[in-house]
């Protein structure tokens, strides 16, 4: 039995990889994702859709769509407190509007802050295919949480 890896079959051209989080956890290995702070005022996350990211009817499936606004979201409170975008903010509640068909491509989720406070934060997010074509969007709200209570 062999084993396909096919997020790394389908690598793109990458921006300053300093700014670049891969494989930092088992969902993100798994999904394939990445994760950009190099903008200190948007989180960013993207995935170059394969086969594997597809539902039965061949568009990207919403639950893949859900994981990369949460990640840019998340992404956008932590870079609030850390310039690496790596300070613990959970989600308390997200709502999802998927507004068009997701394709294979690039797709990128970004994370917008509308308000909040120094623990909470509410935070938009889009999801756009390469070609501009917006996919899904989301309203959250998110919570900062020290690391000692993540242990």
């Amino acid at each position: 039995m062999s084993i396909i890896i096919w997020s790394d079959s389908l690598r793109s051209p990458l921006p300053d990889e300093a700014h670049l989080i891969r494989d930092e956890t088992g969902t993100q290995t798994l999904v394939g994702y990445v994760v950009d702070v190099s903008d200190p005022a948007h989180g960013r996350c993207w995935l170059d859709v394969g086969p594997q990211h597809l539902n039965r009817h061949g568009a990207l499936h919403g639950g893949i769509a859900v994981t990369l606004l949460d990640n840019a979201s998340g992404t956008t409170g932590s870079l609030t407190v850390d310039a690496t975008g790596t300070a613990p903010f959970l989600t308390v509640s997200m709502n999802t509007q998927f507004v068009g068909s997701g394709r294979p491509g690039r797709m990128t989720a970004t994370g917008t802050i509308t308000g909040g406070g120094r623990s909470i934060l509410f935070i938009d997010a889009e999801l756009r295919h390469e070609d501009g074509t917006l996919v899904a969007k989301s309203t959250g709200v998110f919570k900062r949480v020290p690391q000692e209570k993540l242990t």
